[in-house]
């Protein structure tokens, strides 16, 4: 058996939760605690070019070329995010290992906290396996740590066994990808890699190349306090001026409602009282020509309200945060779709190409030059209490990771 486990479980225990907002990279200072001892790890089991940016927490290293002399191959490189979400605690993570018989698992008898059979029917496809649960009290952290773990499990078996045979390898740990600044301040020309896979992905066998264009919005709202009792025809309570812009937007068009390449306006927080209201967007789309269709009408409403009270009562920043990698991995780039495939099919897994509802570093990093799709982690119900992984869904994307590295050494 593998030492992804006993990593997975190591990782996870050490909070690396980032933070919304901040104006540091990293965004918390605790994620160095992992990016420090994952460098100690890479030298201590041999890797190559070891090199912790204490700057902003990055983390890169080499498995040198095996090949024999005369035979040269790409430059593969492994990339996985160290940060986990701001969405629940981080903070003393407890996880166990439970040999899964069907039915529901209790997370925490006390809080009552289930993870029920009828709310994941995909339960049932893990009956005689082993799933790494919480306590109900924490997310688990399988995104991305699962994926690091992967990599570092990866990598100190293609070091300790010299019948793998690959070309140069590099891997890459990156903080902050869970609020958008995971590759702010990546090295892609020193990292040096021709091409590369991010390990961020879901399910057993999920690969992914295509993800949403992506924009945030932030609506400012001033209205106009006054007492409530002498307030008629004068107040202009920004907190309902929120609630006729929201009221303007697609009702269909948000996230409990989509899915697929389906794209949305989600108002992701809200601050504010009767004076002065802020309220913090995201915009989604698969496709470029309705992402840009959105952005437009987004600000077409403020423009709208604006006219319809005859003063500037709404101002829109709004800023594309990432775009769809398609188009920089097909067709030109196809082979790293293929490989996966391949790689999946050698592992004994079946592949599933599905679009992200999201995006990864790997989106960014395809368009700062080094193309770069995502991989599956085993892990699924991110970013909540809920989150699960499974052990045997690890070892087997370890295989992967392995078989990739083997593929681009032929």
């Amino acid at each position: 058996m593998s030492t992804v486990l006993d990593k997975f479980l190591r990782y996870v225990k050490i909070d690396t939760q980032s933070q919304d907002g901040a104006t540091t990279v990293p965004s918390t200072d605790k994620q160095r605690n992992l990016a420090s001892l994952l460098a100690q790890e890479l030298n201590d089991m041999g890797a190559q070019d070891v090199v912790y940016d204490k700057a902003h927490c990055y983390v890169y290293a080499t498995i040198p070329s095996n090949l024999p002399e005369g035979k040269t191959a790409p430059v593969i490189g492994f990339i996985s995010h160290m940060d986990t979400s701001p969405a629940v605690s981080g903070e003393n993570v407890n996880p166990r290992v439970v040999a899964y018989e069907g039915g529901d698992i209790i997370l925490n008898a006390e809080k009552n906290i289930v993870l029920t059979e009828k709310e994941n029917p995909e339960l049932a496809h893990f009956v005689g396996k082993h799933l790494i649960v919480t306590d109900g009290n924490t997310l688990l952290g399988a995104d991305d740590k699962a994926g690091v773990a992967e990599i570092m499990t990866m990598a100190q078996e293609l070091l300790s066994n010299k019948n793998l045979v690959h070309g140069k390898i590099r891997i890459g740990f990156t903080p902050d990808e869970e609020v958008g600044c995971g590759v702010d301040f990546f090295d892609v020309e020193g990292f040096g890699a021709d091409y590369a896979y991010t390990v961020d992905g879901g399910d057993l066998g999920e690969l992914e190349y295509e993800n949403f264009n992506a924009a945030g919005a932030k609506l400012i709202i001033d209205g106009h306090s006054v007492h409530p009792g002498s307030a008629k025809n004068k107040m202009l309570n920004a907190i309902l001026l929120a609630q006729e812009f929201q009221s303007l937007l697609p009702v269909h068009e948000n996230p409990s409602a989509t899915d697929g390449y389906e794209g949305f306006y989600h108002p992701d927080s809200i601050t504010g009282s009767v004076d002065h209201v802020v309220v913090d967007y995201i915009i989604r789309d698969h496709n470029m020509e309705k992402f840009e269709q959105k952005k437009r009408f987004f600000l077409q409403c403020a423009d709208f309200l604006n006219a319809k009270y005859g003063k500037k009562l709404f101002t829109v920043d709004l800023k594309d945060s990432y775009y769809n990698m398609k188009e920089k991995i097909l067709p030109e780039n196809a082979h790293l779709i293929d490989n996966a495939v391949r790689a999946m099919e050698e592992a004994g897994v079946t592949p599933t190409i599905v679009p992200i509802r999201g995006g990864t570093d790997g989106a960014r990093l395809s368009f700062m030059g080094l193309p770069c799709p995502n991989l599956c982690t085993g892990g699924l119900n991110y970013h909540g209490r809920y989150e699960y992984a499974c052990v045997e869904s690890l070892e087997s994307c370890v295989e992967i990771l392995k078989n990739i590295a083997a593929l681009y050494a032929e």
